[in-house]
């Protein structure tokens, strides 16, 4: 089961000869965006996952690739611990909350404290080994773990713009029910919410179209011809997006 979940990924990698015409990395995060997700988490927190995080909330809360902190920043936790590779985005969390312990690193290699409430939102989808990621997230929570993904991977929206722009024809697994027969299959009692995406991905075609040309290996100066392609192809104005709670109770 993690093997075909593993394989499914794989298939998501972009060919050695588009990668090659392009110096910049297409699967880089933008700091900007998921801080301004923060923001607005913040200042309205609801949804799934946030009710079931503070449903058993203690003193703790882990944030396992964190970024900006938009899963665990609206918790307000006592003591809150982030984990996340990129040191950009730890250093936005910790502005926005200075007390946050901050942990550099990639899970679950890192070593990181247990905590009553662990969160990890948009990540599952960039790791191959699924099952031991939902183990180690269950070995550290001493109440709950609290998982949040897309119903189909994060940049399901391109895949008209790859076949318009590169004859690319991209999968459509994994999705997030393989995600749940995994942690199903692990022993853990899974529950699932859904819920629409509280905002639009991009609040304008011009913040897209940087986005699509980045991850497309497209030159920023084709920007206008991407906003094009995408308002013909009914990319643009972005498609209604789902978000999938995945939470269970553990047991010690």
């Amino acid at each position: 089961m993690n093997a075909r979940w593993q394989a499914d990924l794989e298939s998501w990698a972009i060919p050695d000869e588009i990668l090659r015409t392009t110096t910049v990395n297409p699967w880089l995060h933008n700091v900007q965006r998921m801080s301004r997700r923060a923001a607005s988490e913040i200042s309205a927190p609801a949804g799934p996952t946030y009710d079931r995080a503070r449903q058993a909330m203690g003193e703790s809360v882990l944030d396992v690739g964190a970024g900006a902190g938009a899963a665990s920043l609206p918790l307000e936790p006592a003591e809150l611990i982030a984990v996340d590779q990129n040191p950009e985005m730890l250093a936005e969390l910790g502005r926005l909350r200075p007390d946050a312990r901050l942990i550099e690193g990639r899970w679950p290699d890192v070593e990181a404290p247990e905590a009553d409430v662990v969160v990890c939102a948009h990540v599952v989808y960039n790791v191959p080994e699924l099952a031991q990621f939902l183990v180690a997230l269950d070995d550290h929570a001493r109440k709950r773990v609290v998982v949040e993904l897309s119903d189909v991977h994060p940049t399901s929206w391109l895949n008209p713009l790859w076949e318009h722009f590169h004859g690319l024809v991209r999968p459509t697994r994994p999705t997030s029910d393989d995600a749940a027969e995994i942690a199903a299959s692990l022993g853990f009692d899974v529950t699932l919410e859904s819920r629409p995406a509280p905002e639009p991905m991009f609040p304008s075609a011009e913040e897209m179209a940087d986005s699509a040309c980045r991850r497309l290996c497209l030159d920023p100066s084709r920007a206008p011809e991407v906003i094009a392609a995408a308002e013909a192809l009914g990319v643009w104005p972005s498609r209604p997006r789902t978000f999938i709670t995945m939470w269970w109770d553990v047991r010690k």
